[in-house]
């Protein structure tokens, strides 16, 4: 065993005595990180109230048409793909904590500029500078959180990443009730601001010090997070950090957590989450409501609840079952959505060009109001089905599963994955519902869930109740 693998394997951190620590300021610094994931989730809600109040608003206001406001909402994950690379590079350059810190000034200006916009290059600028701090916090917060949490804790803090996610993305709808896009850019400032107040009083994470022989550090922050300040073992000698290389891919304990951290974040875009976001409003207003829009809280409220409830029991009922059972209700869900575009589809068309809009308008035309609520069945079981497994356990499994000295490379990867996936499936869903109909595009996406429960029950293994360092030494096969 090469003494880059004992620093992996051996546990770092553990409680004296096998007890578990009682440390309770872990879940402050937890809040602190989470705060970033907060501001990530209202700067991706924020477009859909921003839209038609700047479409609303008198010169010399920014107008948007159709073009303009399509890249208002989409440029937010360009920026993330790129926060999510310049993320993993600063998780090991800069550390933990302080990449936090740094990811709180993108979203603070991001939403200083769009709150000062004159014209549309400005308000671009803003979305893109707010989703580069998107894709930074996306990726150091699950980390951050993971290596300061204790095993008993670490599946109830993990996910409340996610929930912190929905949060804000709820809070952005219901903001956009009462204020317009100027001052709800302004309201953007107030969670980042927060963190980076926060963070400079949290501590760097026991591990990162660790692997940096930064031993004294590292005894104060446990002592700080944990309640104690012994349990800890110095890694060998020789065992100084390392930058990684593309041959360490040749071993288990790198390949095989690679290839199921980008397997899930692909598998997470393509379950058409995305799509049965688009169709929330369409879905609702056919089913008689007399304010569309209430179906974006409704989705919200679904999304913080049952995230939520996934927090409580995931380090009780565990990662792989709560996945699988996520899949599943998915898959159903994601049917029944085809079978009812498919019930309301209506007569073939001479022309070879489909006008997406005519044709959801054309079928919802003869739709009686108990087929529509069908659909509103579906589409709330869908959330809720992906609120307790797939929407926040890929982000907790990203950041247990990978070995400290890859972390950054491999959860950056991780990131840019799940960004850039969500660009093309948001950017290709149209055209791709062109060629398949409505009804098929539901069923691939429902195809696509299957693989991922299959993909789960056949490679995924349960974190549950394990230190990040017998995580590792699982993939190494020892």
């Amino acid at each position: 065993m090469t003494p880059e693998d004992q620093e992996e394997t051996q546990p770092l951190l553990r409680p004296p005595g096998g007890s578990a620590p009682r440390g309770r300021r872990v879940f402050l610094a937890a809040f602190a990180a989470a705060l970033g994931p907060l501001s990530f989730g209202f700067a991706l809600g924020y477009s859909s109230p921003a839209i038609p109040s700047l479409r609303r608003a008198a010169p010399p206001a920014p107008h948007l048409d159709e073009d303009a406001a399509s890249w208002f909402g989409a440029i937010v994950t360009l920026g993330a793909a790129a926060g999510g690379v310049l993320g993993g590079w600063l998780l090991d350059r800069a550390g933990r904590k302080l990449s936090l810190v740094l990811c709180a000034l993108p979203f603070v200006a991001g939403f200083a500029v769009i709150t000062a916009a004159q014209n549309l290059w400005m308000l671009l600028g803003g979305r893109l500078l707010t989703g580069l701090a998107c894709g930074i916090a996306s990726l150091v917060a699950p980390v951050y959180i993971s290596e300061i949490a204790y095993p008993e804790v670490r599946g109830l803090l993990g996910s409340c990443v996610q929930l912190m996610v929905v949060t804000g993305i709820l809070l952005a709808y219901l903001a956009g009730w009462v204020l317009e896009w100027r001052w709800l850019a302004v309201l953007g400032c107030v969670a980042p601001s927060f963190m980076l107040l926060l963070m400079c009083f949290m501590p760097e994470t026991p591990r990162f010090l660790l692997s940096q022989h930064k031993h004294q550090e590292a005894m104060a922050a446990m002592q700080f997070l944990w309640g104690y300040a012994q349990g800890w073992e110095e890694p060998p000698l020789g065992a100084q950090h390392q930058d990684f290389h593309v041959a360490q891919l040749r071993r288990p304990g790198v390949y095989k957590p690679f290839i199921i951290g980008i397997s899930l974040m692909a598998f997470q875009q393509l379950s058409g989450v995305n799509a049965v976001m688009f169709y929330a409003e369409t879905i609702f207003e056919e089913a008689k409501f007399k304010d569309s829009s209430l179906a974006s809280v409704v989705v919200g409220v679904i999304q913080v609840l049952f995230t939520a409830t996934a927090a409580l029991i995931m380090d009780r009922a565990g990662r792989r079952l709560l996945l699988t059972l996520s899949g599943v209700v998915m898959v159903f869900s994601t049917s029944a959505f085809g079978a009812y575009f498919k019930l309301t589809e209506g007569g073939p068309s001479n022309s070879s060009h489909v006008d997406l809009p005519a044709l959801i308008s054309m079928e919802a035309a003869d739709t009686n109001v108990g087929l529509a609520w069908l659909a509103v069945g579906s589409m709330c079981l869908f959330i809720a089905g992906f609120a307790v497994g797939w929407g926040p356990i890929p982000w907790l499994l990203m950041s247990e599963i990978f070995p400290l000295h890859v972390k950054g490379v491999a959860t950056g990867v991780c990131v840019l994955t799940n960004w850039f996936m969500a660009f093309l499936v948001t950017k290709e869903f149209s055209s791709l519902m062109e060629v398949l109909r409505p009804y098929g595009a539901f069923w691939l996406a429902s195809a696509f869930c299957i693989f991922g429960v299959l993909f789960t029950l056949a490679c995924v293994p349960e974190t549950k109740g394990k230190t990040l360092e017998q995580i590792t030494a699982h993939f190494e096969g020892r």
